[in-house]
């Protein structure tokens, strides 16, 4: 209940008195009493710890390492240990050049300006703003936590050196484009190498680069760098396909009329010889019948030339004044005028 002005009305809610039960207890149990309970008390809160399911226990007595704990419930001396609790069964992850806020669906990132881990050279002296991110698990808590002093911190410090080494040994190009995964293996395999040195107790996962590219500044000339080189290569293409389609076709039509230079000279010279056996064929009989063959040459020439004419007329050597009798007249064309002045109209 409370009265028009707000405040409680005092008659209505009966508040306890504190002081007087804290006279009454004091009155029944000596102070020392009281002093020891809470004192057994909390030493009982501090006897016991519990390790998550991903974590492992390492328990430290008087500041020196004593032993592992699994995850459970334990118990450590009081006053005596300590325990830190590695979450060496979570895969940890370390952000190079950019820092996310806010994992999910639409990824937020931090806007400040974390040039100073990502700005490098490369092999070629050109700059590059290379994003990367590092997946990995502690697998020694005793070698995390006391091998190297501030161990996370050195991690990073590898990381940076790492990827500065690697980029600087690579071209522009290479990084952004087509050397990315190349590199990725590259900086992990050497990335744990130096773990494994320092006996950091981390196992390194994966190299990812989120992002690659030149700095803000210089972004519109390098495109204008890219888009050149392109045309370029298209240029260069377009030559080499052209070469591929002239060349080896103006060398097809070359050994082809080699070919045939070749198979016209061996015709040639095969008909030659023929020609020139059977010529010294011939003349091997002519000299043994020449009659004969004098004869059989004549008419094998007559028969040749008679095959070609449209009348063929054989007489006796003896038989004289034939010509009028075969009609050659009529074979003769009349030319107009010609002749005596009696001719025919």
């Amino acid at each position: 209940m409370t009265r028009g002005n707000g405040k409680f009305d005092e008659s209505v809610i009966d508040f306890p008195d504190l002081g007087k039960h804290l006279r009454r207890l004091r009155g029944g149990l000596p102070l020392g009493w009281i002093i020891g309970v809470l004192v057994l008390l909390v030493l009982a809160l501090n006897t016991f710890y519990i390790i998550d399911p991903e974590e492992e226990g390492v328990v430290l007595r008087f500041g020196r390492f004593a032993k592992k704990t699994s995850p459970g419930l334990h118990l450590k001396v009081p006053l005596m240990d300590v325990v830190l609790k590695v979450p060496v069964r979570r895969q940890l992850k370390d952000e190079f050049g950019f820092r996310t806020e806010r994992a999910g669906i639409r990824t937020e990132y931090s806007q400040r300006d974390y040039s100073d881990e990502s700005l490098m050279f490369t092999g070629d002296l050109n700059l590059a703003d290379v994003e990367w991110s590092v997946q990995y698990r502690i697998f020694d808590s005793e070698q995390f936590l006391f091998r190297v002093r501030d161990v996370q911190e050195t991690f990073r410090a590898m990381n940076e050196s790492v990827m500065r080494e690697v980029v600087g040994d690579r071209s522009i190009n290479e990084v952004i484009t087509f050397g990315r995964v190349a590199l990725e293996s590259v900086v992990k395999e050497r990335l744990q190498d130096l773990c494994d040195q320092y006996q950091t107790g981390i196992q390194v996962e994966q190299v990812v680069l989120q992002n690659v590219r030149p700095p803000e500044r210089v972004q519109p000339s390098f495109n204008e760098v890219n888009q050149a080189e392109q045309e370029k290569d298209q240029a260069i293409k377009g030559a080499q396909e052209e070469y591929n389609k002239v060349i080896p076709r103006a060398r097809g039509e070359a050994e082809q009329t080699v070919q045939q230079a070749e198979g016209y000279a061996l015709d040639r010279v095969n008909r030659a010889k023929g020609e020139a056996a059977r010529f010294n064929a011939l003349y091997g009989a002519y000299r043994e019948a020449p009659e004969v063959t004098r004869k059989r040459l004549y008419l094998e020439t007559m028969g040749r030339i008679l095959s070609r004419t449209k009348q063929t007329v054989v007489v006796d050597e003896d038989v004289s004044g034939l010509v009028p009798l075969l009609g050659l007249n009529d074979t003769v064309p009349r030319v107009p005028g010609a002749g005596g002045g009696g001719g025919r109209p």
